[in-house]
């Protein structure tokens, strides 16, 4: 039986419901795990696990094992991490403060270091504890990624520095943030059927949203509905369905900043 590995954020519940639920043309029984995007990328270090959503920052440094599939990925405009505070008013102030990150191999956190440099003091933590953490003064800023987004102001934050709009200003890219990926180990044709099913899921959920509610709902636990449909809208769009020639360009280009920055191998 084959290992999958998906968070359980709307964008990838989404996308995953009609795969999972037997509504296309995979078959195969899955066993599935669920995760936040920190340990997503542990697992694939860890070279157990054969489909798996993963940041593009650990990607680069997994390549060798893993191919990244056309299917099921997170990007676009308007959609990146923020970083947020309640005491720091000037983004220069950020090199001297602690900053609260959701992974080390976050994307969220390799934006960062390409736009600040490598020298932060960085502190990890699950991507929904970081906004209690700065309500509460235990760092001086965060680094927000996926919902929180939407919500920081209710903890009384401000965002200092939005990296979606910096890597657009800078690229003219899509932000590329995180990925479907398939173990190189396994034949070719099995990763090409479930990439095609992937994709098939995608239409199926565009196409019966309030079927695919529940499930999202159901794994989302205490989130909002409000801001779990902000969510899809957002994290799921035409590169999810296909990456494309402008979405690569978008993963290239980060690549390539990151090996100049001595980021990735």
């Amino acid at each position: 039986m084959h290992q999958l590995a998906i968070s359980p954020c709307p964008n990838d519940t989404f996308a995953f419901f009609a795969l999972l639920k037997g509504k296309t043309t995979w078959k195969e029984p899955l066993n599935l795990r669920f995760a936040d995007i920190a340990e997503l990328n542990t697992l694939c270090f860890g070279g157990d696990i054969q489909f798996c959503k993963v940041s593009f920052h650990a990607w680069l440094t997994l390549r060798d094992g893993f191919q990244l599939l056309d299917s099921g990925s997170a990007l676009g405009f308007g959609c990146g991490p923020l970083v947020v505070s309640r005491t720091l008013k000037d983004p220069k102030d950020l090199v001297h403060g602690t900053i609260a990150i959701p992974g080390r191999f976050t994307t969220a956190t390799l934006l960062l270091k390409l736009l600040l440099g490598k020298d932060l003091n960085l502190v990890e933590m699950r991507f929904d504890k970081i906004m209690p953490a700065v309500e509460a003064g235990e760092v001086d800023a965060g680094l927000i990624i996926h919902e929180s987004r939407f919500t920081y102001q209710d903890h009384g934050l401000v965002s200092l520095i939005d990296l979606g709009d910096w890597w657009e200003r800078e690229t003219g890219h899509p932000i590329p943030l995180g990925g479907i990926v398939a173990a190189r180990s396994l034949p070719q044709e099995i990763v090409t059927r479930f990439g095609h099913a992937l994709r098939e899921s995608i239409d199926y959920a565009w196409q019966n949203r309030e079927e695919v509610t529940p499930f999202m709902q159901e794994h989302a636990q205490e989130m909002d509905l409000k801001v779990m449909q902000a969510h899809v809208d957002l994290y799921v769009n035409g590169y999810t369905r296909e990456l494309g020639t402008e979405g690569r360009a978008a993963i290239d280009d980060l690549v390539n900043r990151a090996r100049l920055a001595g980021l990735c191998p």
